[in-house]
């Protein structure tokens, strides 16, 4: 059994060990250097993902790595293009910004990582969602631990249904029918990025 500790954070008592040290540790990071992670990096990245739950051990995911950059910075093409004519469904801020932001010269939807892993799934799946952003999440926590930055990239999801995207992706070998449900960008680190405040009461424990 591995060893622990207890930490004092002001008056809460956490249990302090590797892999909560590395859940705390993790960081959305925005800027990439252009080195790329070593194959056996991915490889295990990739395995930790597909050992992540899904809903009545399904396993119904298909995870695409791209890092050819031709390919990537097509793909970026094609979202910009998409964004111009894409209505969002609500007003969430992330979405609002992101159509704002694609407008501008020099966007980069996946923050130019050299390494892109997305995550689609069958449809018609109460799960889908669900199960891949589980798996995404065991690839931040992984990254981390191997000294690489990631960041959860929405864009290809809002744009699931564009067909420029869409033909591409199929071109890349994501079937049709699959629904995308989001996306990993991972590299090593150029940018630090600060940890942000943690809000208030959004924990409520009953004895």
């Amino acid at each position: 059994m591995q060893e622990v500790e207890f930490v004092t954070k002001g008056e809460i008592v956490l249990i302090h060990n590797e892999v909560i040290d590395c859940i705390l540790t993790r960081r959305s990071t925005r800027m990439f250097k252009e080195q790329q992670m070593e194959p056996e990096q991915l490889e295990t990245l990739l395995e930790t993902a597909r050992w992540a739950p899904s809903g009545g051990n399904n396993q119904s995911w298909l995870f695409t790595a791209i890092q050819d950059k031709v390919k990537l910075l097509k793909l970026n093409d094609l979202v910009k293009e998409g964004f111009q004519h894409w209505i969002p469904d609500d007003d969430y801020p992330g979405k609002l910004g992101a159509k704002k932001s694609s407008q501008k010269e020099g966007y980069n939807f996946y923050y130019q990582a050299p390494t892109l892993i997305i995550a689609s799934n069958r449809p018609n799946y109460e799960n889908a969602m669900a199960d891949c952003s589980l798996a995404l999440e065991n690839i931040f926590i992984s990254a981390n631990s191997l000294g690489l930055g990631s960041c959860y990239i929405n864009q290809l999801h809002w744009l699931r249904n564009d067909q420029g995207v869409r033909d591409f992706l199929f071109e890349l070998g994501v079937p049709r029918e699959h629904t995308i449900c989001s996306a990993a960008a991972v590299g090593y680190i150029d940018k630090e990025s600060k940890a942000p405040i943690r809000s208030e009461n959004t924990i409520h424990i009953i004895i």
